[in-house]
């Protein structure tokens, strides 16, 4: 890899010749600025305000615009002479936890490499120190024209070095958070607790970057002549979803991802249960058993034996309504013999007083004629 900086760590007294190299390099692809009409190339020419020529490189220098627009010019010379200690060294100053930095600081990142075999010795020992101590190293260097603060971690066997920000360059986030008052109820958290465990860990060298991907896709197939068919962009944003339903809908996707299927007939959240599917009865408490296990038995009971039982109950129980019928032709039978054995007295009595009483009517005109 190529050096982009030389110098040396200073630790204490010991003195470490270096190497500095890019550690990170970006794949982004760029692109370049046509004119839409005849495809060549837009350029950006250096001019100067003044006279409107084109400057070239070796004539161009810096300068500092001041609050009222005027420039005071400032050489490399003057920038050169100023007193620098880290020009050169990177200067540890402190060992710290690495918990003790704020991520938000992290810059670009860096491999120290020993320079030369005398580097060796003093390089390792910062390493086995560093490891042994479970420590970092803060130290400050010079890089491109100003000093900057580092931060120096080990990394398999290599002292890797990232690029701090100055404390006063992270910006307050005040105004960052939510400004409504929300809270959080316990069953959400708990959902959400599910859904990272569900997660779970990822191996971060499978990650890769799909729209890079598909952007050398693109140009693969335009230089062949080729149309991409354009990919349907999933609408989201401006619903109003229920959270709960949502991380339960996370948790179950997360788990199909992983091979962890639900269960069997088991309706996802806001749908009905499939036709056909058996449901589960659960007995409520404070209920007497025999009544819940009966109701979960004839639920649980398919159509066809529920239609059987019916036929038998309804068989079972034909014989004794005709029993019952005969018994109360029976008793219907005993009474009227009952009631007309008690009538023949009755009516014999009766025909006795109306002979009587014709024999009287009969004597009695008998006696009127004479």
């Amino acid at each position: 890899m190529r050096s982009i900086w030389n110098g040396a760590i200073s630790f204490g007294l010991v003195s470490i010749p270096i190497k500095l190299v890019n550690a990170t390099e970006s794949h982004s692809i760029s692109f370049r600025q046509i004119h839409l009409a005849d495809g060549g190339r837009i350029r950006y020419r250096k001019v100067c305000e003044l006279d409107g020529e084109e400057i070239a490189a070796a004539e161009i220098g810096k300068a500092y615009e001041d609050a009222d627009g005027s420039m005071i010019p400032i050489t490399d010379e003057e920038l050169g002479s100023l007193p620098l200690p880290t020009a050169k060294t990177i200067e540890i100053v402190a060992f710290v936890p690495a918990t003790s930095i704020d991520p938000l600081q992290m810059d670009a990142a860096y491999y120290l490499s020993a320079n030369g075999v005398p580097a060796a010795k003093p390089y390792t020992l910062l390493r086995e120190a560093l490891k042994r101590s479970r420590r970092v190293a803060v130290a400050k260097y010079a890089l491109r024209g100003r000093e900057r603060l580092g931060m120096l971690r080990v990394v398999d066997d290599v002292i890797a070095m990232h690029g701090l920000l100055w404390p006063d360059e992270i910006r307050s986030p005040e105004g960052a958070a939510p400004e409504a008052d929300v809270t959080v109820r316990d069953a959400e958290l708990d959902l959400a607790d599910a859904l990272m465990d569900t997660l779970g860990e990822v191996d971060m060298d499978s990650l890769h970057d799909d729209y890079r991907e598909a952007v050398e896709e693109l140009i693969a197939a335009k230089a062949e002549g080729r149309t991409l068919e354009p990919a349907k962009a999933e609408a989201s944003g401006g619903k109003v979803i229920d959270l709960v339903a949502a991380l339960e809908k996370s948790v179950r996707e997360a788990k199909e991802a992983r091979g962890e299927a639900a269960p069997t007939g088991e309706p996802k959240p806001g749908e009905e249960p499939a036709e056909g599917s058996m449901a589960e009865v659960t007995s409520l408490t404070g209920r007497k058993k025999s009544g819940g296990t009966g109701a979960r038995k004839k639920a649980a009971e398919p159509p066809k034996k529920a239609a059987a039982k019916k036929t038998k109950s309804t068989t079972s129980r034909a014989p004794a309504k005709k029993t019952a019928s005969r018994s109360t032709a029976k008793k219907s039978t005993a009474k009227q013999s009952t009631t007309a054995k008690t009538s023949k007295p009755e009516s014999r009595t009766t025909a006795k007083t109306g002979t009587k009483s014709a024999a009287k009517n009969t004597t009695s005109r008998k006696r009127a004629s004479a």
